[in-house]
This record gives structure tokens, sequence and C-alpha cells, in this order.
């Protein structure tokens, strides 16, 4: 086998982000585990994650190759697999297929509700990278996205989405668009002289911190009504509290005119997060 067939693997975990998995798929476990108030079971867990991972590579392939031709214009991102070579759209094609497959067929083991709507993340992961060229409200649309992970869990395990579950979705897709509100600012320059949309481009960098703060506080507040709809005990609550004291300082490292540590806001601090408020939920449902 070639050195460039062994490294296959490689770029492709390296063109999805494999490591951002960490933002969706913990809120995923939240979803299952608070659905049943429990172990949702072994089996259901694996058709859960691997229908997260199928689509999750769908959606990240799909973004790369319809951004080639902008990605391939912004120093940032020129760098990218397909822009710098390194992957062929027919290869990143191939990827979108066979993740698109593992998805259906993961999908398919839960229950039966998900095999009806099943097309609907699809098209919104379709849809998502062309927003940014029409309205800078892209932001929530990504977080709608990635808001599906819980909500999806849940109809997956129960078959049911009550108002609980439809509040982890917005608790999550809140907190995912705050912090893509940050992370716009890497491409405020480039993207105002190309002409594309966003928080930053609409209302500049004072406006991203605003925006910012208001959906992580909004987020939090949802965490906050589900714990009160479901009952939860302490550990919800620590878990909670976790997340409001973890996002208060991401916004301590980072403010106007000093975004410096914006990398470290963006990807340690959420992973951290979503990582811990799981490990609360865990140890809420199961003990």
């Amino acid at each position: 086998m070639s050195t460039e067939a062994l490294s296959l693997p490689r770029r492709f975990a390296s063109l999805v982000r494999f490591e951002h998995t960490v933002f969706a798929l913990p809120f995923a476990y939240v979803g299952a585990f608070l659905a049943v108030d429990g172990y949702p079971g072994t089996a259901t867990l694996v058709w859960l994650t691997l229908a997260m991972v199928g689509a999750r590579t769908l959606a990240m392939a799909l973004n790369r190759l319809v951004d080639a031709e902008l990605d391939a214009r912004n120093p940032r991102t020129a760098g990218r697999e397909i822009p710098a070579g390194t992957l062929s759209r027919g290869q990143v094609w191939a990827l979108c297929a066979a993740a698109l497959a593992l998805y259906l067929v993961a999908a398919f083991q839960l229950e039966p509700i998900v095999r009806w709507l099943w097309p609907i993340p699809v098209a919104m992961f379709v849809i998502y990278p062309y927003l940014k060229r029409v309205t800078w409200l892209c932001h929530l649309w990504l977080g709608a996205c990635t808001g599906l992970a819980p909500l999806g869990a849940w109809l997956a395990v129960t078959g049911t989405a009550p108002w609980e579950a439809w509040a982890l979705f917005a608790a999550q897709g809140l907190w995912v668009a705050g912090f893509d509100l940050f992370y716009s600012l890497f491409d405020l320059e480039h993207d105002r002289a190309a002409g594309l949309r966003s928080w930053a481009t609409r209302f500049g960098e004072h406006g991203v911190f605003v925006g910012a703060r208001a959906f992580h506080a909004a987020a939090v507040a949802l965490l906050a009504a589900v714990g009160l709809g479901l009952g939860s005990d302490v550990f919800y609550w620590l878990g909670v509290a976790a997340v409001a004291g973890l996002l208060v300082y991401e916004h301590t490292l980072v403010h106007p005119g000093d975004l410096r540590r914006l990398d470290a806001a963006f990807f340690t601090v959420n992973g951290v997060i979503s990582v811990a408020f799981f490990a609360f939920v865990l140890l809420d449902t199961v003990l």
C-alpha cells in the first residue's frame, strides 16, 4: 500500500476536524441519558455514536466542498485540504457518500421515527455553507444544526420530543452560535472585503461580544429550565453551574481589541464545557 493511501485517513480526519466532535457528541449523550433518566443501553449508544459520526463527517465534508473556492482566497484557510490539493473533490465526495451511508445505517437501527426524519439534518447541512453569502444570521443556523444532537438523540431513544428536548436543542444551539460569533472574528477583515456576511461584518467586533454574551446567558437559562422541567437532582445543577462558570471564564479570555487568546476561548474552553456537562448529567441519571 502506498504512502499516499496510508495517509488518506489522516487527511480525511484533518478535513473534518474530527477533534471538534467533542462539541456535539457529549450533548447527544446528554439527550439520550436525560430522555430515559438512566442508561439508554449499550446498543443504542453505539448506534447513536455512529449516527453522530456519520452526520458530522457529512456536514463538515459538504462545508469544505461548498467553501473550497472561498477557502482558497482566504489566507487563513488556503491551506485546507481541497484548496491545498492534498485531497481532491472526488475523494471528498466519496467521503460524503460513506458518511451518509454510515448515518443512514445507524439511524435505521434507532427509534422508527428517525427513519422518517433523517433528511432534515442532511438538508440543514447542505444549506448552511451558503448562508454566509446571504445573511449574518448564519451562526444561528449552525447552532440549530448542532442543536439537533440532543434533540435527535432524545427522539432516537424514546421516539418522543417533549419541550425539555426542544429546550436542550435551543440551549446547545445558542451556545454554539455564541462561540461561533467569536470564531467569525478570525475572518472579519477578509469577509468584509469578500462581501461575505457574518455577525462580525454586520455589527463589528463590539457587537460580537454583546451577541455572544446574550446567547450564552440564554443557553444557561434554558439548561436551568430543562432541570426544572425534569426535576433533576444536585449533579445536574452542578453541571449547569459548571457551564455557567466556564462561559464566564471564556468571556474573560477575550476582549474587544484583545483577541490573543481567542483560540483558547474557542477550542479549549468549549470542549471542556461539553464534556463536563455530560459528566454531571451522567452522574445525575445513573446514580
